[in-house]
């Protein structure tokens, strides 16, 4: 890719900004790009309520290539949630009832709307559902029509499959199916929508440049595959999931304030990476943001949170949660908007210990965890360190407006309120 010059915004764009990890053919690509004809899809199966931030490299190729004049599709898999992605797992994934899948996809739909503008145009985004073609598969000629150009020899090559065979450990033959009708979701959407390009994860690739094959085979166009780099941080943790659990992108699984603070809580060493993916800031503002050192790389970081929250839960709540964030760590004020949990005046007075209250909080998962953070200096109330493992919130630790502030650590608090 070093010596290739991309005509294409779109290809132009996601190389400068590193989207980019491996590419079925460059130039193909670029020329059906630059023609402004390319329409692209990425997979996501509905096994979550919400998509977390391990999602949003492909979510923001899908919205780069839409502002880049191409049409991008995100593919619903409410047929392939019903079989399960084997890809980078020690065993399977757990069945989910139709109504759960139903459910889950519903949750999924409301964060593409923050991110692509759907419509009738030729631009537009398209959101479609392969339980549309899968569900109505006749088997005896799925199998005569479309599994007679799979290579048995060559799925069992396939890293998801090997890790699991290297291991010992059990692959259903539900499961290796998978990879059939992932491919055969490609040809279809070539066959129904005109859909070349498919993009995912690096993990992704063997399965995409199957779909690439099983069209060669089955008469379509020419079809490209095009992958992102697995996202870790620069101390190696995977993106998405933090010590709490994962950082959903749906407002209802995490509040705005606790996104934005996941944001700002990036390593420094990240800080350019991470606004050139999930910021749409340019290029040179970037630059400069990374020659920031010292204190000032946090001024930088809080751009990068208010910019990341505003894409995905708006302008003004990605505002409100920063100036959350000052207001409590610069100035020493309780925000009315931090993380609110609400309880009865009848559970103060029955007393309220402050074990189960930061249990309550969820700030900890467990009263042993609380005892553990305690020996540790780690539990504050109304920022004063907790020291006392059988101690009470009295009606007295209540401030003015009814809340008690609870602390874990300098940068995860939630508000207790009385009601």
């Amino acid at each position: 890719m070093s010596d290739f010059k991309p005509k294409s915004e779109f290809l132009q764009t996601l190389i400068a900004r590193g989207y980019i990890h491996q590419c079925s053919d460059y130039a193909g690509l670029d020329e059906k790009a630059a023609s402004g004809t390319l329409s692209a899809y990425i997979g996501f199966d509905c096994t979550a309520p919400s998509l977390h931030v391990g999602s949003l490299v492909q979510i923001m190729m899908l919205r780069w290539l839409q502002k880049t004049g191409g049409k991008p599709v995100p593919l619903m898999g409410g047929g392939t949630t019903r079989v399960g992605d084997p890809s980078g797992r020690d065993e399977s994934r757990k069945i989910l009832t139709l109504d759960d899948i139903e459910s889950n996809k519903n949750g999924i739909k409301t964060v593409f709307s923050k991110f692509l503008t759907f419509g009738s145009g030729s631009h537009d985004a398209l959101m479609i559902d392969n339980a549309e073609w899968l569900t109505t598969l006749n088997y005896i000629e799925f199998l005569r029509d479309v599994g007679r150009h799979f290579s048995v020899n060559r799925m069992l090559s396939m890293d998801s499959v090997k890790m699991r065979l290297d291991r010992d450990q059990e692959l259903s033959f539900l499961e290796f199916n998978y990879m059939c009708l992932q491919a055969y979701d490609f040809v279809e959407l070539n066959k129904r929508y005109g859909i070349t390009l498919q993009m995912g994860g690096s993990d992704q690739w063997g399965n995409i440049v199957t779909g690439i094959d099983l069209g060669r085979r089955m008469g379509t166009p020419q079809l490209y595959a095009l992958t992102s780099p697995l996202l870790t941080t620069a101390s190696g943790a995977k993106m998405g999931k933090t010590a709490q659990g994962a950082v959903w992108l749906n407002a209802d699984m995490l509040p705005v304030y606790d996104y934005w603070q996941f944001w700002r809580n990036t390593e420094d060493r990240d800080v350019g990476r991470f606004l050139k993916l999930f910021t749409e800031l340019p290029l040179d503002e970037i630059a400069r943001l990374e020659q920031l050192g010292g204190a000032e790389i946090n001024e930088a970081k809080k751009i990068l949170a208010t910019e990341a929250t505003a894409m995905v839960h708006g302008r003004d709540a990605a505002e409100q949660a920063e100036l959350t964030a000052r207001k409590t760590f610069e100035e020493g004020i309780t925000a009315d908007t931090l993380p609110t949990i609400t309880i009865t005046a009848s559970d103060v007075d029955a007393g309220l210990g402050v074990l189960a209250a930061f249990v309550k909080a969820g700030l900890v998962a467990s009263t042993s965890e609380a005892r553990r953070q305690i020996k540790a200096g780690g539990l504050r109330v109304n920022d004063a360190v907790i020291s006392d493992d059988r101690a009470n919130l009295g009606h007295d630790t209540f401030m003015h407006d009814g809340a008690v502030k609870l602390s874990l650590g300098k940068k995860k608090h939630v508000l207790l309120k009385r009601a």
